[in-house]
């Protein structure tokens, strides 16, 4: 790399928005498949993030999602809270990651050359269907919340599920009081009247936390550009995903440059100070595409928009600033 993008990348704060990694410490495959687990302590070379490869490709900030797959649905709740005590057994195993509850921490975790760790809930399962079941996970520090993955839930219809509708009554209670708590809402996944339903409510900002451009690559789980635009009418932003499957129908033509083809679309449509990065690092299969190989590998990304013409300041809001605005409004 060219010394002058690798220094601007090590001084950037660099806040990836979505990782599936928690699967990956228990061993919870996709599909039910059970795995050998994974210590996120310990450099490894199975999947795509661990907590020395994050801090080896100079990421600051990491939300961990808590993702329930299909074959968990029923017994959601308690699932969610094995991943969760896997990650506090993290966070008191090692002193180079921290749980992060606001942007203070997240700042001090740079100072300190650590990583800040978010906890997300993805798919409203978790919570049960009462308020109480949210305010719980928040209590344990819980600071953001996907209202559903691809399935149907008691908050409303995913992108997946089949039928129509949107966000239930239930739905918009809970992002009432998200709201009310200080969690971020993420839109990722949500049915397009799902969507919609949301922004009709929203009082605060909303985030797509692994979402790309549906005009680029037309995609169920990409955003039409009027979405993106409501997204950050919200004071909101688009953190876009590495997955293969939303960066281009064919696996061969996912590349860095292709990912910067959606970047650069979202920015034409919402701005600079609207886009972040949400990578779904564990999330996604390699065979689909790959844009970066590992976390380790984040600056590249930072010299390919440097190559891209994107000035530093524009750089250092797309890496990470964009979503400590959000943050610091959401979550204080």
């Amino acid at each position: 790399m060219r010394p002058e993008a690798l220094a601007l990348h090590r001084d950037a704060v660099v806040v990836d928005g979505h990782c599936d990694s928690v699967l990956e410490l228990l061993g919870f495959g996709f599909d039910g498949r059970v795995e050998e687990p994974r210590d996120l302590a310990v450099r490894g070379s199975r999947g795509h993030a661990d907590i020395p490869r994050l801090l080896e490709g100079g990421v600051t900030a990491q939300f961990f999602a808590l993702f329930t797959d299909d074959g968990y649905v029923r017994d959601a709740p308690a699932h969610t809270l094995r991943m969760l005590a896997a990650m506090e057994d993290l966070f008191s195993r090692s002193d180079r990651v921290r749980l992060a509850l606001s942007a203070r921490d997240v700042l001090e975790a740079k100072a300190q050359g650590g990583l800040a760790a978010f906890l997300g809930i993805e798919g409203g399962e978790a919570i049960g269907e009462s308020l109480s079941g949210l305010r719980d996970f928040y209590d344990r520090g819980v600071r953001l919340l996907g209202l559903t993955w691809n399935r149907r839930n008691a908050l409303g219809r995913g992108a997946a599920a089949e039928g129509s509708g949107g966000l239930t009554d239930f739905g918009r209670r809970v992002v009432a009081e998200m709201e009310r708590l200080g969690m971020i809402v993420d839109a990722s996944h949500l049915s397009d009247e799902a969507l919609q339903d949301l922004l009709a409510v929203a009082r605060r900002p909303v985030v797509a936390s692994h979402s790309n451009s549906r005009a680029v690559r037309d995609h169920r789980r990409n955003l039409t550009d009027p979405q993106a635009e409501g997204i950050a009418d919200t004071g909101g932003l688009v953190a876009l995903t590495f997955a293969g499957s939303f960066v281009d129908e064919v696996p061969d033509t996912v590349s860095l440059s292709r990912f910067l083809d959606h970047l650069d679309h979202l920015v034409s449509v919402i701005g600079v100070d609207h886009v972040g990065l949400g990578s779904d690092f564990d999330g996604y299969q390699d065979k689909n595409g790959i844009v970066l190989k590992d976390c380790s590998e984040f600056p590249r990304l930072t010299e390919a928009l440097l190559d891209r013409g994107y000035a530093p300041e524009e750089v250092r809001a797309v890496l990470g600033g964009n979503w400590m605005r959000v943050i610091r409004d959401v979550l204080g």
